[in-house]
């Protein structure tokens, strides 16, 4: 058998459809056990030794991509946007009284949607409040993801007055005809120029997002756009399997399934691109990140440091995350929480005063023992034995009974024990998801349908 077949095999094998492991348990197993009190509760008991990281979504584009998985409307007309940045306003107002102590904020995201769709002024009416609001460290990180096409220079200008440090850019995809196939139309000129406007307003550091598994995309199409990727030099990459839930997300039956790689193309797809990016000198993290060596989340992830939370890979050290804005999801050490989805439901409840949730999960100690065990799994593609004994003593036994089976029962040499220490191979790095679903103790309870994990 050749190493394409074998791969090819691999993928096949291993390409089954599981969650992506931004939270354990994942979201569909929230339940509204976890209301406004529960929350109130868990935003009280932080204190002064914490740190916060804060994210805002703004659930609105301007144009709405077939291929997107997000929480967003699609509007051509500010007033919706306006009327909504005046209850997030209020939002930040309830939750910064509910917070006990004084946590310093070390990170803040906006998320979507298209934040970059935000007017200057609503913008810096949000920092200023979230400031007015938080006690904020030194040189807290502020991120914001962008739509190359809502650039203009005074957005620019704002976002350098805000203090905005990384700026997450979504490319997808330079072909034509994929673009055209998902709704993204977005050149590379553009794209190229935004960037420079960026780094000169002295944003320090530039992520982009790519995706594999598009409609029309094959690998000589998918080399072209990372090729052109590493010419504009990001600090970071992000790699993305394209995931088709028409059944969760209606706009994705745009797209045309018969133009869709099957898992084979996917997963060779995903490996043509992860090989071209250490090419060019970006050290892989975790199953579908990539950064510069000096980049901070590189140097995270070699000093065992990476986190896995509902952005992804980062290397956020904050011990809360607190989501604002509609659908947004928080995280403290008792558990996760969700806002409502729905915006009019959402500032209605703002309108009266009560935090937004809708629904979360409070955590046990076995959720806490495997959360960990599952996200040192996903970011060191490791698993040290002593270490996870030391850190859970009684618990750490059933879940290394399992990493035991795991290792002993794999034909294909994707999880191996070392010593101390169960590792993901290389071979087993596309499929770290799959692996990782091993000592997820409710995946079969639920009936949630998820994308496929190559």
């Amino acid at each position: 058998m050749t190493d394409q077949s074998a791969s090819i095999s691999l993928a096949q094998k291993y390409g089954s459809p599981v969650p992506r492991y931004t939270s354990y348990p994942t979201a569909p197993h929230f339940s509204e056990s976890v209301n406004e009190g529960t929350y109130r509760g868990w935003l009280g008991a932080l204190g002064g030794s914490d740190t916060l990281s804060l994210y805002l979504h703004v659930p609105f584009c301007d144009r709405l991509c077939w291929f997107c998985g997000c929480h967003t409307k699609q509007t051509l007309r500010y007033d919706p946007i306006s009327t909504y940045v005046a209850h997030l306003l209020k939002e930040i107002d309830l939750v910064a009284a509910a917070v006990g102590g004084a946590p310093k904020v070390s990170n803040v995201h906006f998320g979507g949607g298209s934040p970059s769709m935000l007017r200057p002024d609503d913008l810096g009416r949000i920092i200023a409040r979230l400031r007015a609001g938080f006690s904020f460290g030194e040189r807290p990180e502020i991120s914001i993801e962008v739509d190359p096409g809502d650039i203009t220079p005074d957005r620019v200008e704002a976002m350098a007055e805000a203090g905005l440090s990384r700026a997450s850019i979504g490319v997808q995809d330079f072909d034509e005809k994929v673009q055209e196939a998902i709704n993204r139309p977005q050149s590379f000129e553009l794209t190229s120029e935004v960037i420079s406007a960026m780094r000169g307003a002295g944003v320090h550091s530039v992520n982009l997002d790519v995706l594999y598994g598009l409609p029309h995309q094959t690998e000589t199409t998918l080399s072209s756009t990372i090729q052109q990727v590493v010419s504009l030099a990001p600090d970071r990459v992000a790699l993305f399997g394209y995931a088709h839930v028409p059944w969760m997300k209606t706009h994705m039956k745009m797209i045309d399934e018969s133009a869709l790689a099957d898992i084979d193309g996917r997963f060779a797809q995903a490996q043509l691109a992860a090989s071209l990016l250490v090419e060019a000198g970006y050290e892989r993290i975790g199953f579908d990140h990539f950064a510069r060596h000096d980049d901070t989340m590189a140097v995270a992830a070699r000093g065992g440091r990476l986190r896995r939370n509902f952005q992804g890979y980062t290397d956020d050290p904050a011990s809360a995350l607190v989501g604002m804005g509609a659908s947004a999801i928080g995280e403290t050490v008792q558990g996760y929480v969700q806002n409502i989805v729905p915006t009019g439901l959402y500032m209605a409840a703002i309108k009266e005063g009560r935090l937004p949730v809708a629904k979360g999960f409070a955590l046990g100690p076995e959720d806490i023992a495997r959360r960990w065990v599952i996200e040192r799994l996903m970011c060191d593609m490791a698993l040290s034995q002593n270490a996870t004994k030391e850190k859970f003593g009684e618990l750490a036994g059933p879940i290394l009974l399992e990493a035991a089976d795991l290792a002993q029962g794999d034909e294909d040499g994707l999880f191996v024990a070392d010593g101390d220490t169960y590792r993901v191979t290389e071979a087993g790095r596309p499929f770290v998801r799959v692996l990782a679903a091993h000592f997820d103790a409710y995946l079969k309870q639920g009936k949630a349908r998820h994308s496929v994990a190559v």
